[in-house]
């Protein structure tokens, strides 16, 4: 079934708020965030069909908006952390191929059946002043197919063709009920329209994989996408087992926008001196260890490097003794004693890098204190654990039942196997949204609003709190 033509005007938008930068050019941020139906390649009849239609001069097309100048997310995150500064050879937009405007312009629009489409020359480019609802027979012979690859020019507007039928607007795979819905919802700490904030449950995998059926990008794609037609997209990851504050960018600009302030972040602490006064990106953890460190307080600067196990099904993270010995990735943290009691230690841990497990690594294996719960790199203190003396963690009155088989009650120092104490608790990072104004980029981003984030602790790790230090 083909599109009326009141829904073929109803879906050439003009695009979401833009900006304008150097040189007058619209910065595009995100667009049809209205559309919301997913599409399908047409039967063989119907391609047929099509190119008889061609030949005759009927062609109809599916019009996407006119292509206007995309922010380069990783200079503006560059110049976010540089507080405005700019090398000479940066540019504050970047060219966009045909394919990725497609994608971008028809988020739910399968990749596969628009690489077909490119692949078939069924897709054409054309001026912004051609009319999709009413092109005629001179105007549709200007139009001139695209490849994938081709570069777009500001108010080149692509046509799709108007053969791509719409299916019912259900999900294909419906993966949250009302109650995870809910679940999902109690969870955002912050949203706003760049980036939504959510404190993520200890025992759910950040993405999926082999044997994991449900994963948190996953989850947030179904439940947290609200009325944007994007779904939020990961920036950075957290262990499964650990808790606490996860960033999810709402657009794609936004996403790389965050992507290049922790890639950046990450790269200026390995590289060069630590700067104590100049923390664009902050994040604050606190882990339970078992014993106590040397001194209160320091910095850990130990290389890491991933060795392959069982015949490559799993891997583990080591510090790197001889740097010439294997490949390795600089890894720095900052501590703090928070609390120590009975043999425990809280403390608060600062990751300067953000590398696979390192938090855990040098906490195990430079300060000799592993992280209660992680049998991974804390299994010889845990080969003889005897839960802590306590009637403190029996649970009063009927236990809370959670979505997605999730468990936040069971696990505190004071039973049999506890859980891995790991939560991120704070997070201190630029106002990406404030970055992308509807103004210009030429503002001083030194002047850029902090945002503050707190996530609380999970119920097992405040019942370990209590426990110890009463």
């Amino acid at each position: 079934m083909l599109l009326p033509a009141l829904l073929r005007r109803s879906l050439i938008l003009s695009g979401t708020p833009s900006s304008t930068a150097r040189g007058g050019h619209s910065l595009h941020f995100s667009v049809f965030h209205e559309l919301k139906s997913t599409f399908a390649l047409s039967n063989t009849s119907e391609t047929i069909s099509e190119e008889k239609n061609e030949k005759k001069g009927f062609n109809r097309w599916f019009t996407l908006p006119p292509y206007t100048a995309t922010v380069d997310g990783s200079v503006l995150g560059n110049r976010i952390l540089n507080q405005g500064s700019q090398a000479e050879d940066e540019t504050s937009t970047t060219a966009i191929t045909a394919l990725k405007w497609v994608l971008r312009c028809c988020p739910e629009l399968p990749r596969s059946l628009v690489q077909k489409l490119f692949r078939l020359r069924k897709i054409r480019r054309g001026s912004s002043m051609i009319e999709s609802s009413e092109c005629n027979l001179e105007a549709q012979n200007q139009l001139k197919r695209v490849a994938a690859k081709d570069i777009l020019n500001v108010g080149d507007q692509i046509f799709l063709p108007i053969s791509v039928q719409v299916f019912p607007r259900e999900r294909a795979r419906d993966y949250c009920n009302k109650e995870e819905e809910k679940f999902m919802h109690s969870l955002v700490l912050y949203k706003d329209p760049a980036i939504i904030v959510i404190n993520k449950p200890p025992g759910l995998p950040v993405q999926g994989g082999i044997g994991i059926t449900r994963s948190l990008d996953e989850l947030a794609a179904s439940c947290l996408s609200y009325d944007y037609s994007e779904p939020p997209r990961l920036v950075h990851r957290l262990d499964r087992d650990s808790s606490g504050i996860l960033v999810m960018g709402r657009t794609s600009t936004s996403t790389s926008v965050l992507h290049s302030i922790f890639r950046e972040k990450t790269f200026g602490a390995s590289k060069h001196h630590v700067d104590s006064e100049k923390k664009i990106l902050q994040k604050k953890y606190w882990a339970l260890v078992i014993g106590s460190p040397r001194r209160p307080n320091g910095l850990i600067t130990a290389p890491l490097g991933k060795i392959v196990l069982d015949d490559g099904r799993s891997e583990k993270i080591m510090v790197i003794d001889n740097a010439e010995s294997m490949a390795f990735q600089q890894a720095i943290t900052t501590y703090r004693v928070i609390k120590s009691h009975h043999g425990y230690t809280w403390l608060e841990l600062c990751p300067l890098t953000g590398r696979k497990h390192q938090l855990r690594v040098h906490c195990a294996e430079v300060l000799g204190t592993p992280i209660v719960g992680d049998y991974k790199y804390g299994w010889q203190a845990h080969r003889n654990w005897e839960p802590f003396p306590s009637n403190f963690h029996k649970n009063q009155g009927k236990k809370q039942s959670l979505p997605f088989g999730l468990d936040f009650e069971n696990g505190s120092v004071a039973e049999n196997s506890p859980r891995l104490h790991l939560h991120c608790k704070q997070l201190a990072l630029p106002n990406v949204s404030g970055a992308l104004p509807n103004d210009s980029l030429d503002h001083d981003f030194s002047e850029l609003e902090c945002l503050e984030l707190d996530a609380p602790l999970p119920s097992y790790m405040r019942r370990s709190w209590d426990i110890i230090n009463n």
